[in-house]
């Protein structure tokens, strides 16, 4: 939202300079993201002087030049060189001296320099109006009045000013401050100073009846006002009011649309005008549409209207979609001659639902949506009609039509002053709260010395509560006024333990470590991506068809994240995130916290004497292994994966439950989230990890003095076996003795059998009491390889 530091001026009288107002903004809650300098020409006339023609002469060498003399208020008169035929002696002029920047309407700006012209010497330049952006006239320098003072500044004798404009972060509930209105209150609050009363005395009523108004749907239109203007003149706007719209970014229309454009901006009220003439039985009615009434809109788009959607029809169609946007039939042109201007407060979810039913966002439902202030529709109206009599030449009507048989109360709800000063911090006297609470338009009813009750105007529609006063008092009291204690009282931490938080850490600094990057997911996606639409929990009111459901696991949000990095050429990825599931079981809403790695593209930084090798499964087999052995989780059972994520892949389960799966994410699925593959994937239970390790037990183990010994068995087996049936058959053998079993080589050819493989399988074995002997070793050799033999039909190669 942009606010000019000029137009703030129309409502309280500040004394603070544009940065020093750029500070208190933000330390009361309307947070600044930048200051820009805004002048109506560019350049603002800066370095320009009114000077006087002392003298002018032939040149001797150009025909058309003339060799002046001019007084710009110095010790010594300027000698300039110009070519227009309008000058003469006694003119007062506009002068760029030497060193002065111009900037012509069009094309580039320059700088001035002393310099020879056919031989004369020229210290400076006499302006045309387009030599200096102040027009498009070439047909000679400018002639200002005869009392100009010589030597002022051009800026001051056009009256020019340069404005300031805020680009204010407006939160979504600070509606109130969505004008330079609602900014100046605070201000005005901050200051303790009063907001200037509008002035309205310049309106002309009538008393004439005008158009008629029905309003059929008071609940989503509580409050509707209108007036008839005539005899307009729909033309350019004034200079003054073109300015103040570019100031805050708004283009100029005409000079009706750019008045309701500026009281949208000045009091955060948003009108509308209809041609009069084309208001069929001159009749407005404020209804709800028909089931797929359709209706033309400004932008030449025909759209199919909801029985939800409020319109603003006339004895026989829509001319508008209430308090969104304006229909193209009955808008104003140049043709337009009489107006009916319209003023109302509607519903705020009504509008929130139809703006978002029909993809329009405007500056009018911008501040409907949120809740605008019912109390000023008739006031803005009787500005707006001034400002229109003003640049257009038209003329109020009809009395003014105000249909608001249930005004909206204020909010009222006790306060004390000890919740405040508790939920603050600081015994701030009583007499500061109330000043405060009075100064930003709340009233005061039933003190006591405890408290009071307050009546919220309903602009505030973000305080409704004892806590939102609490809120208010402390951002124009200051935060920066909340003194530090020296002493910070803490409690002994009961969480328990392991606390999930620690865990997490621990395992982010293991990725991070190792190459990964965390990333942050929206836990919204798009119902293509759900694993199971029977259990998806649904947003009643999505703000797009891709936010319609929430999420049923992190697959789809780490493929989102990787084919965006695709798209923009950094597919190399390793990234975790720490995020949440979400289903509908039994009636039941269930939140699931779960851990997700994903990879993709090459291993490591492309190099001279890197490989460039892509990422497979065993990178992300390793990771997860990292993860679990960096937990200390044991008593894995290994599955191969069923289920729709991978095309392959492995379930490690802690008893009967899924700690993790992992593996190449499937084909299609890469083709519904439109990336290149491959990718590989694994997610974690996180509630399920943290409940396993929490019966883990930590243990100091001596470090044997007695050494290993390794045995190697190469292995002819069935294509079926897995090295985990091989791991799970030697660690049964041998219980005591065998320290670890790895699988170091794997063979298939034509040196085989069919349906055969070669698995070459490294033994650690370990006596911690003693060293072991070789008869030992042997017969637990023989052991393993007899069992082999028995339970899956291993032979020895």
């Amino acid at each position: 939202m942009r606010i000019s530091y000029n137009w703030l001026k129309n409502f309280i009288d500040i004394n603070k300079t544009p940065e020093e107002l750029s500070l208190i903004l933000t330390d009361i809650g309307l947070e600044v993201e930048s200051l820009e300098v805004e002048q109506s020409i560019p350049g603002g006339l800066e370095g320009l002087v009114v000077g006087e023609v002392i003298t002018c002469e032939q040149h001797p060498n150009a025909d058309k030049l003339k060799v002046t003399t001019v007084n710009v208020g110095g010790p010594e008169l300027l000698h300039i060189v110009c070519g227009a035929p309008n000058v003469r002696v006694g003119l007062k002029v506009i002068v760029a001296q030497v060193g002065t920047t111009c900037y012509p309407t069009n094309g580039e700006s320059f700088k001035i320099t002393k310099s020879k012209i056919r031989g004369e010497v020229s210290e400076g330049m006499l302006c045309g109006e387009d030599e200096i952006g102040l027009g498009t006239s070439h047909a000679g320098i400018v002639e200002l009045s005869a009392d100009a003072e010589i030597g002022s500044l051009v800026k001051t004798y056009f009256n020019m000013e340069d404005d300031f404009c805020y680009e204010i972060g407006l939160t979504p509930n600070r509606a109130d401050a969505a004008s330079h209105l609602g900014v100046a209150r605070d201000l005005a609050a901050y200051f303790r100073l009063n907001v200037k009363a509008l002035e309205l005395g310049a309106f002309a009523s009538n008393s004439t009846k005008g158009t008629t108004v029905q309003v059929d749907s008071l609940e989503d239109a509580p409050r509707y006002s209108g007036v008839n203007i005539k005899n307009i003149k729909v033309g350019e706007s004034p200079e003054w009011l073109r300015n103040k719209l570019k100031a805050i970014g708004v283009r100029s229309i005409n000079n009706i649309v750019d008045v309701t454009n500026y009281i949208l901006h000045d009091l955060g009220q948003p009108l509308h005008a209809f041609d009069q003439d084309k208001i069929a039985g001159n009749q407005i009615v404020v209804r709800k549409a028909k089931e797929g009434e359709l209706f033309k809109t400004l932008d030449a788009v025909e759209r199919k209207l909801s029985a939800e959607d409020l319109v603003i029809a006339d004895a026989e169609k829509p001319m508008c979609i209430a308090g969104v946007f304006g229909g193209e039939y009955s808008g104003v042109t140049e043709a337009t001659t009489s107006i009916f201007l319209e003023s109302a407060y509607f519903n705020p979810v009504s509008v929130r639902k139809t703006s978002k039913r029909h993809a329009l966002k405007t500056d009018s439902s911008f501040r409907f949506e949120r809740g605008t202030n019912p109390d000023i529709t008739v006031e803005a109206l009787k500005k707006a009609a001034i400002l229109i009599a003003e640049v257009s030449g038209g003329e109020v009507s009809s009395e003014i039509v105000d249909i608001y048989p249930n005004p909206i109360k204020p909010f009222e709800f006790p306060v004390s002053y000890r919740n405040v000063q508790r939920v603050i911090g600081k015994d701030i006297p009583a007499d500061t709260i109330k000043d405060i609470i009075v100064s930003l338009g709340i009233e005061l009813k039933n003190e006591t010395e405890e408290g009071f009750d307050v009546l919220v105007p309903p602009y505030k529609v973000d305080v409704i509560r004892e806590i939102d006063v609490v809120e208010e008092v402390l951002r124009i009291y200051g935060y920066n006024n909340i003194e530090l204690k020296t002493q910070i009282k803490a409690s002994l931490n009961t969480s328990e333990k392991p606390d999930k938080e620690v865990v997490l850490n621990q395992v982010a600094d293991l990725l991070i470590s190792n190459g990964y990057r965390e990333i942050l997911c929206n836990s919204l996606t798009k119902d293509d991506y759900l694993e199971n639409p029977e259990t998806a929990v649904k947003l009643l009111n999505p703000l797009s068809s891709d936010l319609d459901v929430m999420r049923q696991n992190l697959l789809f949000s780490a493929l989102v994240a990787v084919g965006y990095n695709q798209k923009r050429k950094n597919g190399d990825l390793k990234v975790f995130e720490y995020g949440r599931s979400y289903n509908l079981l039994d009636g039941t809403y269930v939140e699931k916290q779960l851990f997700s790695l994903t990879i993709a593209g090459k291993k490591e930084q492309e190099q001279w004497n890197s490989t460039n090798s892509i990422v497979n499964f065993y990178d992300i087999k390793s990771a997860v292994d990292g993860i679990i052995n960096r937990l200390k989780v044991d008593g894995i059972r290994i599955e191969d994966y069923e289920g729709s994520y991978f095309d392959y892949g492995l379930s490690y389960r802690k008893g009967e439950k899924v700690l993790v799966s992992f593996g190449a994410v499937s084909k299609t699925n890469l083709k519904k989230a439109d990336v290149d593959g491959p990718v590989f994937f694994a997610q974690f239970d996180w509630d399920l990890l943290v409940k396993v390790i929490k019966k883990n037990k930590i243990t100091y183990k001596e470090v044997s003095k007695f050494p290993s010994v390794r045995r190697d068995l190469a292995l002819l087996l069935d294509d079926s076996i897995t090295f985990e049936q091989l791991r799970l058959i030697a660690n049964k053998t041998e219980r005591k003795l065998l320290k670890d079993v790895q699988i170091f080589d794997v063979y298939k050819g034509d040196k085989l059998p069919e349906g055969k493989k070669s698995y070459a399988l490294s033994f650690v074995l370990q006596d911690e009491e003693k060293t072991l002997t070789d008869k030992q070793i042997d017969a637990i050799i023989q052991k393993l390889i007899i069992n082999f033999e028995k339970e899956v039909g291993a032979s020895v190669r």
